[in-house]
């Protein structure tokens, strides 16, 4: 526990910086004005669900391999932050569009292949919360989080992927000013940490829930 005091001390400070940089520091946008600087909340909640779901493919496969429940729960704890991540996406990004689109939402492929993930990653915890920690479950569970992964490159390319008339997000590579490109890397760090200190607690407390089913299971055997 004591170990991770610095590590809290160091996410804080970091985000404490980040909020700094995007409120105070970066410029205004001309086009878009204060509403872009929901971009620097956005694009890093994007890039770190993207991450989550990531370590949700390694865990699931790792899983299937060795039939170690440590990497069952990375998958799993994986998944919880991920969706929290991708919600915070589906939530900034139609405050941004309004403004800038005038509607919260249009179905176009990025925004869209955005909630398919969102919905197929909620669709992965619901079949976990059925069956718990029954290992039939967890098998399936780490199936269905490999292909589930399949989507991820596609939110991320949807951009090259589709007519450009159909898109009406911003190409991937957007050249950005210098104060804004260091916000932006900033605010990777602030997010990433965040979620590594996330994942890490959330394993904690599934190895303790574990611990204390198991626990329980066996008085009820004893009695």
């Amino acid at each position: 526990m004591m170990r991770s005091v610095p590590l809290s001390c160091l996410i804080f400070v970091v985000m404490m910086v980040a909020l700094g940089a995007i409120f105070l520091w970066v410029p205004t946008e001309k086009e878009m004005g204060i509403v872009q600087r929901i971009f620097y909340f956005h694009v890093p909640a994007a890039f770190s669900s993207f991450l989550a779901f990531f370590l949700v493919f390694v865990g699931s496969v790792q899983y299937l391999r060795t039939r170690e429940d440590k990497w069952d729960r990375l998958a799993l704890c994986s998944a919880e932050l991920g969706v929290i991540f991708a919600l915070i996406v589906l939530i900034t990004g139609p405050l941004w569009a309004k403004p800038i689109w005038g509607v919260y939402w249009r179905w176009e492929p990025r925004l869209t292949s955005m909630l398919i993930t969102f919905t197929i990653y909620v669709a992965y915890l619901m079949v976990r919360g059925y069956g718990a920690n029954s290992t039939p479950v967890q098998r399936i569970s780490a199936v269905l989080g490999i292909l589930a992964f399949a989507n991820v490159p596609l939110v991320y390319y949807a951009v090259d992927l589709w007519a450009a008339d159909q898109q009406l997000h911003p190409p991937r590579n957007v050249e950005l000013e210098p104060t804004m490109q260091y916000t932006k890397w900033i605010c990777y760090a602030a997010f990433f940490l965040l979620l590594f200190r996330l994942i890490a607690q959330r394993m904690e407390l599934a190895r303790i829930e574990k611990a204390v089913a198991l626990l329980r299971q066996k008085l009820i055997d004893e009695t």
